[in-house]
């Protein structure tokens, strides 16, 4: 499976997680902050399934890449 979250896309959705995640463990926003799990994931994974989906990606492709 190819990555389609480029690296500033990866960095909000992990910092957005995890902020969602500690506001629900504060028990500031309730259990709606741990949907904040789906970002962390996606982040960390690299991989969105709703990108996959439309067909869209952030990152660069294989072949754009510098080696």
């Amino acid at each position: 499976m190819q990555p389609n979250v480029g690296t500033l896309d990866r960095a909000l959705r992990v910092l957005l997680g995890l902020v969602l995640i500690g506001l629900a463990l504060a028990g500031q926003i309730g259990p709606w902050g741990w949907i904040g799990l789906l970002p962390l994931a996606t982040g960390l994974l690299r991989r969105c399934p709703a990108y996959s989906l439309f067909g869209w990606r952030t990152c660069r492709s294989p072949s754009t890449r510098r080696g």
